[in-house]
């Protein structure tokens, strides 16, 4: 028993798959003498013999990064659920050659940083006032956001930057 779609009737010859059939949506048809397709002929940007392409890196960006780089990188944010600053003071200790995951890791330090220093204030100013105790706990909600965020970012071999407010500039990059 054969299994497929059953040959179309004046269409190609037997054997032969639909899409390699004339006429399939798959398989344009030039009429005659068109040029085949492809690039337009004619004067394109010119690069002098045995020189690479023009290219200018993009803000943010490292070329390609390594998936050791990637991983330490992620583990400056994800690791700040389990053990708050200290995952990224150990990846920025860690890894100081890696320019990529050293970024990440301040970054990250920046953010485990300030939300440590608005529990201890936040904590203290709530013995006065009662209701400032949201401050911290909204505080950290919004940075348990821009870690997945980063982190995330840092996966894919990426840069985020974080907001000011969320991650203060403390640790330089």
């Amino acid at each position: 028993m054969a299994y497929g779609p059953p040959p179309s009737q004046g269409q190609g010859q037997p054997g032969q798959a639909p899409w390699q059939q004339p006429g399939n949506l798959w398989q344009q048809q030039q009429p005659p003498g068109a040029p085949p397709p492809g690039p337009a002929p004619g004067p394109g940007p010119q690069q002098p013999p045995g020189r690479p392409p023009r290219t200018r890196p993009m803000p943010g960006h490292y070329g390609p990064v390594a998936d050791d780089e990637r991983t330490w990188s992620l583990m400056a944010y994800v690791g700040q659920f389990l053990v708050g600053a200290i995952a990224p003071a150990i990846v920025y200790l860690g890894k100081p050659r890696s320019a990529f995951a050293r970024r990440h890791a301040a970054q990250g330090l920046n953010m485990g940083l300030a939300a440590l220093a608005v529990w201890i204030v936040g904590g203290l100013l709530s013995l006065a006032v009662e209701v400032l105790i949201w401050v911290p706990l909204v505080f950290t909600a919004v940075v348990m956001f821009f870690l997945v965020y980063a982190g995330r970012a840092a996966n894919r071999g990426e840069f985020r930057r974080v907001p000011v407010p969320v991650a203060w500039p403390l640790i330089k990059k």
